[in-house]
């Protein structure tokens, strides 16, 4: 086995090591990566899994096969090695991470010239095609790879973003998960007033505590209870390549994504006015009632990294926010960070001398959302063509999957790039009217489940 064809997914490579990716498979996705942009000068940087190593050093070996020159960022999280490929201008690279996914998985985030990103809509598939076709890439020993740590210039980036000294001594309770996190937040956070506990900074890719993906209730429970237990002013827990990050309020309560992009819009656009920033269709009115409140123009997106990377681009947007936690920043080559978010969220406490529950309030008064929801269904086609007829005296629209819109609530349904499911988001401006509106939904998408 080298690479299976099911682990070219819509935004990266993923699955099961060493089944569907192995260290040939990892040799020909740097072969080719190299001969599809051309690239003279590639970086590659790995997660803390045991396979990592391995896995960064087949790519860098594929990639010098073609002629390509590699240098290696080493252990960071995924944006550092964003940053690393669009600080130093290098034609591209490869993150060696399967993010929250459980130890058993790897795979790759690839990006291009400035860190854009390979995706099913433009790369990814080119690059299977190159990568399955290949001839097997020759083993033979070690890379000829030049060393660059990054770290030293990347926590001065992140520190450049907000007002150190503003910042107030926040009693923050910080959790790794024993990923990438756990080497950057220590050099990042000892340059700053804040105080920390630390949950699982030890970094081991077995990640032996709790699996690194804090959006499951299991994952983030130890860091609630301890947020409260500690009188702690909030909580921040990362995934495993850390590049996304989540909050806890003082008083234990998970702060959903929308919410997030919410506040940091708000934050941002006090020192830039009239700014596009960006959001995904799942969020609630959270977000685009925010971003007009505070002058800003809101653009809505489809979901998926690489979609809002282009956009920004496009569009000069200083910021974008997903719901699922990835934030993009236009200081940050428009990648995404894990880290930037949490500064910024501590930087908007001390400046509102308030707390992350007190700014929360008025969205959660106003904003009753339901989550993602996953349906397992016969015929994807044929629920969304039922849900279309079911909501046709709604605004809808196909962005992505299908969206309806009416007065006081909305939702989205979308397909899974991978499962025959369907994720539902459904946002209304009461509890009650959500969880009603929530079931109906679902009953007309669970009409076909299996």
């Amino acid at each position: 086995m080298t690479v299976s064809p099911d682990a070219f997914k819509a935004y990266d490579i993923r699955g099961l090591y060493p089944q569907e990716l192995d260290a040939e498979g990892a040799r020909r996705i740097g072969a080719a990566l190299a001969a599809q942009l051309g690239a003279r000068r590639l970086a590659v940087a790995h997660d803390p899994r045991l396979s990592s190593p391995e896995l960064a050093a087949a790519f860098a070996v594929g990639a010098e096969s073609v002629g390509a020159a590699v240098t290696s960022f080493g252990m960071t999280p995924t944006e550092m090695l964003y940053f690393g490929v669009a600080e130093r201008g290098f034609d591209g690279g490869a993150a060696v991470t399967a993010s929250h996914n459980p130890p058993q998985y790897n795979g790759m985030k690839l990006v291009g010239e400035g860190a854009l990103p390979l995706s099913g809509d433009a790369g990814i598939p080119e690059l299977k095609r190159r990568a399955l076709e290949l001839d097997p890439v020759p083993p033979d020993g070690t890379p000829h790879l030049a060393s660059d740590d990054l770290y030293p210039d990347y926590v001065r980036h992140l520190l450049a973003q907000v007002d150190v000294p503003g910042l107030r001594p926040y009693r923050v309770v910080m959790d790794a998960a024993n990923g990438a996190a756990g080497k950057l937040a220590p050099l990042v956070f000892d340059e700053t007033p804040i105080r920390r506990t630390e949950l699982y900074f030890e970094v081991d890719g077995r990640f032996p505590n709790h699996e690194p993906n804090p959006l499951l209730d299991e994952n983030s429970r130890e860091l609630r209870a301890r947020v409260t237990a500690d009188g702690a002013d909030l909580g921040i827990a990362w995934d495993g390549d850390a590049d996304r990050c989540f909050f806890i309020d003082e008083n234990g309560e998970f702060v959903p994504g929308d919410f997030v992009t919410a506040l940091l819009a708000e934050a941002l656009l006090a020192d830039h006015p009239g700014a596009k920033i960006l959001y995904d269709l799942r969020a609630s009115r959270a977000v685009p009632d925010t971003i007009a409140a505070n002058g800003g123009v809101a653009l809505r997106n489809r979901v998926g990294h690489a979609f809002f990377k282009q956009r920004m681009r496009r569009e000069a947007v200083l910021f974008g926010g997903e719901v699922s936690g990835h934030y993009y920043f236009q200081v940050n080559h428009n990648a995404d960070s894990g880290f930037i978010p949490a500064l910024l969220i501590l930087d908007l406490l001390s400046r509102k001398r308030a707390t992350l529950a007190e700014l929360l309030a008025p969205l959660r008064r106003r904003y009753f959302i339901s989550g993602e929801i996953n349906s397992r269904v016969a015929e994807v086609q044929a629920a969304l063509a039922r849900i279309e007829q079911r909501f046709a005296d709604g605004e809808i629209d196909h962005l992505d999957g299908v969206s309806v819109d009416y007065p006081d609530w909305h939702f989205n349904v979308r397909p899974s790039n991978t499962e025959p499911l369907l994720r539902l988001n459904l946002g209304a401006t009461s509890r009650a009217q959500m969880e009603e509106k929530r079931d109906l939904v679902l009953a007309v998408i669970l009409e076909g489940a299996t």
